[in-house]
């Protein structure tokens, strides 16, 4: 059931309209009785009661509309809907401008209704001037829609270059880069060699991170390079502190996965377990292709102790698990908990849908 107490008052726009429409209406009549010498003081009255009983009857179906949704319907059933509205509202224009006529007005003989032809023949012109009214209602309405449209979709437009610029800045730690600079360095001066490697390893993670957005997608194997990068870059910093392995299966390096999800899974293991511990800790991460379901399984496990705060998850999971979802849907699943089988131990699970490999922009 739908209620017209809940529709909404009509804003001062609308009430700008009507009266300017209804009065442009009238001094159209009044223009053409003095162009057919019929203006008078009652044709006058007449076409003001006239007026002022199409304004409340338009304002009546404008609730109606409202209230049963008529906005939202495909042009068929819209038609169908006003084709019967107009035709009983201009029956029914006519009984009440009539009855005022007869009754306020009361002109004389030569004025009055003849009949039934002159009866038909007004609610046929008012049939029409109802079907104008719709015109311009629904005309106003899809405008004022499709405007509304355009600005939100500018607004996601802009929310997800916003989002993009946050995920971006995320990536790449800023303590990360200044510690790594000035580890280089440092070690310009003892090891020339090995600095210009470790140049090498924070140049590729930089066009890496800067190009990210290019590709939805990267193979599995590119994504393992930036974390090895990644992980020489932080054993300068730590040195013996870090200690790490990866165990992948050679079939799992063409799968498709979103860019940076390891080294942000990694990058979250040294910062809130390893990096705070003065013994260190090790980093384990394991991929395993499971062809029979489609499936691409990998496990970051890392020395700590995985204390979430409630409505707190971290910028850069909550980014990698609605880029998962947009991408695969349901079908991806990324979990962070305690391993059950071994104390002090984080394992971070990530499960893909296998899919086909295809080029990516990435270099």
């Amino acid at each position: 059931m739908f209620s017209y107490a809940s529709v909404p008052a009509p804003g001062r726009l609308y009430w700008r309209l009507q009266l300017i429409g209804w009065a442009l209406y009238f001094l159209f009549n009044f223009v053409v009785f003095s162009v057919f010498g019929k203006a008078s003081t009652d044709t006058g009255l007449i076409t003001l009661l006239i007026v002022a009983t199409m304004l409340g009857l338009s304002h009546a179906l404008r609730y109606h509309i409202v209230a049963n949704g008529w906005q939202q319907l495909a042009p068929l059933p819209l038609l169908g809907r006003l084709l019967v509205t107009n035709a009983l509202l201009s029956v029914l224009s006519q009984v009440i401008i009539w009855g005022l006529i007869a009754w306020v007005v009361r002109p004389s003989s030569t004025g009055k209704p003849q009949g039934w032809a002159e009866f038909i023949g007004y609610a046929f012109n008012i049939n029409f001037v109802l079907w104008l009214w719709a015109g311009f209602y629904f005309g106003w309405h899809y405008l004022r829609s499709y405007k509304q449209a355009e600005v939100d979709k500018w607004k996601l437009s802009a929310a997800v270059q916003e989002a993009e610029m946050r995920t971006l800045k995320a990536q790449i730690n800023p303590h990360f880069m200044f510690n790594s600079l000035n580890n280089i360095r440092a070690l310009v001066m003892e090891d020339p060699a090995r600095s210009r490697d470790m140049i090498t390893h924070l140049s590729d993670l930089l066009r890496y991170s800067i190009q990210l957005n290019s590709a939805e997608q990267v193979p599995l194997g590119r994504e393992l390079e930036i974390v090895e990068h990644y992980l020489q870059l932080e054993a300068l910093q730590l040195e013996e502190r870090l200690r790490y392995s990866l165990d992948v299966d050679p079939a799992a390096l063409p799968v498709l996965i979103p860019p940076m999800t390891l080294q942000l899974l990694v990058e979250n293991a040294i910062k809130h377990g390893i990096a705070p511990r003065p013994e260190g800790g090790r980093i384990v991460l394991s991929a395993q292709l499971n062809t029979g379901l489609g499936q691409l399984h990998v496990a970051v496990r890392s020395t700590g102790r995985y204390q979430p705060t409630p409505g707190h998850e971290g910028v850069g999971l909550r980014n990698a698990r609605e880029r998962l979802a947009l991408l695969f849907g349901p079908a991806a699943h990324l979990e962070i908990s305690n391993d059950e089988t071994a104390a002090d131990t984080v394992v971070a699970q990530l499960q893909l849908p296998v899919q086909a490999s295809r080029p990516v922009l990435l270099a």
